[in-house]
């Protein structure tokens, strides 16, 4: 019975977090602060997964903080939970999305102050910019503390701009290397401020080390027609400024891995400025997180022996180690495979996860049910018992209450 209703749970649970009641569909809820930084309230678009609870033991998450908050707040969610629902939460992991509603976009997003015009900005807004180290420290200081203290976080942080939004994620890689973990930069606009921030950044990727930090660049073509990759960069028009920029620095990165980035970037001919987008948030988050897919195969789960847990648990280790903190392989899914292992009479490997789960959610009630299970499996009625007794002494549970009363009896 548990087996189907983790197969239940896993085909339904993107939409079953979604649902509030049968008349409203939501994804997330609006939060805000008032930051103390920025001298104004700051609203932002929170998604998180299950509620922030797990089916019987709690769970925290890693955290995507989405810039143009309103842009892409459902597209990310929306991704994210296809990705991690797949085959067993084993293409990207779960994710908390933190995203990050404008107020003045282009004062927060741009690096530097520039005084006079530019080809895709009035004089008014040349005036407000350049508080990009501004908005920066609202991100460190007030916002992730404020996630931090009320969601069920875990330490990894990602970041995602579009645009000028890629300047933040430019400015913040340079400036705060330690702030993220990892980055997805959609058609960043290099072109600002007469391109001098990019010659700064370039400067100061060449002078430091980002081992750990992963970073996925997404190129656009907003390139005239006639001009191709190889031809636009001896072009000197201002149609192609926003091009070449980006080529320049996706050139620059690549030429130099000394600095320890992992790196990776695409050319996406047919997707312009604006559609760029959705493709390389899903790229950037296969790229990123491709050590996170757990590759089983038929005879995985052929044989009565410990090889298919020590693979779970070998796997999990990775994992743990790319992600900078311990990730338990989750219970749901090695319950699931506990009873699939028993099901084909393979004792030897269902014992190893059960008792694997006991060890990593000692206080799920669950784990210690579905021990007895095993037990029971194995005509082990003491043991049964003990588990059992284990299970109701954290919490009252029907089913497993009825399974002791019989034991007990002797029915």
């Amino acid at each position: 019975m548990k087996n189907l209703l983790f197969l239940v749970l896993l085909l339904t649970s993107s939409f079953l977090t979604c649902a509030q009641d049968k008349n409203t569909i939501s994804i997330g809820k609006v939060d805000s602060i008032r930051s103390k930084i920025l001298n104004e309230k700051r609203q932002f678009l929170v998604h998180v997964p299950n509620g922030g609870d797990g089916l019987y033991s709690k769970k925290r998450y890693p955290v995507a903080y989405v810039l143009d908050g309103d842009a892409h707040f459902a597209s990310v969610v929306g991704m994210i939970q296809q990705l991690s629902a797949v085959n067993g939460n084993t293409v990207v992991p779960e994710m908390i999305v933190v995203s990050i509603r404008n107020t003045d976009r282009r004062r927060d997003m741009t690096p530097t102050h520039i005084k006079d015009d530019l080809p895709m900005m009035d004089s008014a807004s040349s005036r407000n910019t350049g508080g990009g180290l501004a908005f920066l420290s609202f991100v460190e200081k007030e916002l992730m503390p404020h996630i931090d203290s009320l969601y069920p976080t875990a330490p990894y942080k990602m970041l995602i701009g579009h645009s000028f939004g890629g300047l933040v994620v430019m400015n913040a890689l340079i400036t705060h290397p330690k702030l993220f973990n990892s980055y997805i930069c959609i058609d960043p606009s290099m072109w600002y401020d007469h391109s001098n921030f990019l010659k700064t950044t370039k400067k100061v990727l060449g002078t430091q080390k980002f081992a750990g930090v992963s970073m996925y660049l997404g190129i656009a073509n907003t390139m005239n027609e006639g001009l191709t990759l190889t031809k636009v960069v001896s072009d000197t028009s201002s149609d192609s400024r926003h091009i070449r920029s980006i080529i320049e620095l996706d050139k620059f990165i690549k030429a130099n891995p000394q600095i320890g980035l992992r790196y990776a970037s695409k050319f996406y001919p047919d997707d312009t400025h604006s559609s760029a987008a959705l493709i390389t948030e899903y790229d950037g988050l296969r790229f990123i997180f491709d050590f996170n897919q757990l590759k089983l195969t038929g005879e995985d789960f052929e044989h009565n022996t410990n090889a298919l847990p020590d693979k779970l648990v070998k796997h999990y280790a990775n994992v743990s180690k790319q992600m900078g903190y311990q990730i338990l392989p989750p219970e749901e899914m090695v319950n699931s495979m506990g009873y699939e292992a028993m099901q084909q009479k393979h004792l030897i490997t269902a014992g190893s996860f059960f008792k694997m789960n006991t060890i990593n959610y000692p206080k799920s009630w669950n784990v210690f049910d579905s021990y007895g299970d095993y037990f029971l499996a194995k005509n082990d009625k003491a043991n049964a018992i003990a588990q059992f007794e284990k299970s109701l002494s954290l919490e009252e549970n029907p089913e497993t209450r009825k399974k002791l009363d019989g034991l007990q009896s002797g029915k």
